[in-house]
């Protein structure tokens, strides 16, 4: 296994990290090569749980953000090693997500005083089942590494802020039949055919395209494999069909079984796993914050946040209260396959926009305004090319110290409505124009 070089650029360190196969199950090899990297950091502070891997400054910044990113990959198919084709990195994982694992480790070697302490997370087995989530059992086990105000994961976005996450469900719905011998296949009943009823309940399903918190998700819900028979020459007595459904976040994971329950009622359904999603929680500071300061891609027509269709470990930190967002130079559209790549160009964006987050500081040239009538939140700005420096937080009361938001599942709130309670005091938004100001 090959060291680690962090003073590569990112789309050389992505080329490296593609190279070093890490399948959900073998992430030990990956795993050791950025402990010893970041180790060599007299900067950082370094953890490891299992093949999880944490790395923090320690600085007594008023504020930690924390920047995760998976190591494990899908299986091979085909894409290694890594290549290039012009501005293109193919290779398993290169977009889902060692891209973004790169950035997180080109930020941790080279950012060694931001403006705000900073936890890297390095996690295993999130390609797999939930109990194998590195960042899962990092939580029960060490949760204070996971302590934060903010959290950032590098899931793959194409540079662009996507908000939220949809939940995941899948559950086995089973037909019954009879069995009987194939030559007097008459005296029995097919469990196979009586499926096709099941497959007809699919091709007419028309997803949900609700919109949450001023975002539009679109669900789906697909068969994902197909068991039954006994023998050749067996009729047979059951025929089970496992259904996925990714699910938009105004449903919690009672809610979506019991919406499967109620399509699929001619028929048994078992649950078989269920993961929560995440509402977008762009109304929370420090999320306004983070969307303010990175903007939305490089082009000269902005494109406002949108809603991550797929389940992303944002859940996860939603359920730990921490607001978090995701934000990688991945393409979403095309991880997983044997085509995978990712444009070296957003590489080097992801990291410059988040190298400026990081390390934003300064006084903010409204400050005389903001502290007179009490707007000030520890007297932070964003740059804006041409503008100066606009504060992020004009429109929101002081949060003195460290603000965590507290899920209340009695009631779910609007962006534009109000924020949780925190540790401090109660925050609150003014109405704007549209659900994200």
């Amino acid at each position: 296994m090959k060291d680690l070089d962090l003073g590569l650029d990112g789309a050389a360190l992505t080329a490296l990290l593609v190279d070093m196969p890490s399948v959900s199950g073998d992430e030990g090899p990956i795993a050791d090569v950025i402990e010893a990297a970041l180790r060599a950091l007299p900067h950082l502070a370094v953890h490891r749980d299992g093949n999880t891997v944490v790395a923090q400054t320690m600085l007594g910044r008023p504020e930690r953000v924390i920047l995760a990113g998976h190591v494990d990959t899908v299986p091979v198919a085909g894409n290694l090693p890594s290549r290039r084709e012009g501005q293109r990195l193919f290779g398993c994982g290169s977009t889902d997500m060692k891209s973004g694992v790169a950035v997180q480790l080109r930020l941790a070697a080279t950012v060694t005083a931001p403006a705000r302490d900073i936890t890297y997370v390095f996690y295993d087995g999130e390609e797999v089942a939930a109990e194998r989530n590195g960042l899962l059992r990092l939580s029960r086990r060490a949760p204070e590494l996971l302590a934060g105000d903010f959290a950032v994961l590098l899931e793959p976005t194409s540079a662009l802020v996507e908000a939220g996450c949809q939940g995941t469900l899948r559950a086995d719905i089973t037909a019954a039949g009879l069995r009987a011998h194939t030559a007097r296949s008459w005296m029995g009943r097919n469990a196979i055919h009586e499926a096709g009823a099941i497959l007809d309940v699919l091709r007419g399903y028309t997803p949900r395209e609700p919109e949450v918190d001023g975002l539009r998700y679109h669900e789906g819900l697909n068969a994902v494999a197909v068991r039954g028979g006994v023998a050749g020459n067996v009729v047979p007595d059951e025929c089970v069909v496992t259904v996925n459904y990714r699910f938009a976040p105004d449903l919690d994971g009672n809610q979506a079984a019991e919406h499967l329950r109620s399509l699929f009622s001619a028929w048994p359904v078992t649950v078989l796993d269920s993961a929560d999603g995440a509402r977008p929680g762009l109304g929370h500071p420090a999320a306004a914050a983070f969307v303010a300061a990175i903007g939305q891609g490089s082009g000269s027509s902005p494109r406002p946040p949108t809603a991550k269709l797929g389940w992303t470990d944002v859940a996860r930190f939603a359920a730990l209260g921490i607001a978090a967002v995701n934000y990688g130079p991945g393409i979403s559209e095309i991880a997983h396959t044997p085509g995978e790549y990712v444009e070296t160009a957003k590489i080097a964006e992801c990291e410059a926009r988040l190298r400026s987050w990081l390390s934003l500081s300064g006084p903010c040239l409204l400050s005389g305004l903001c502290l007179l009538s009490g707007l000030c939140l520890r007297g932070l700005a964003v740059p804006r090319p041409g503008t100066g420096l606009i504060c992020a937080y004009l429109i929101w009361p002081a949060l003195p110290g460290r603000a965590v938001a507290q899920r209340d599942r009695g009631r779910v709130l609007r962006a534009a409505d109000a924020l949780p309670v925190d540790r401090h005091n109660l925050a609150r938004v003014e109405h704007g124009r549209d659900a994200g100001q």
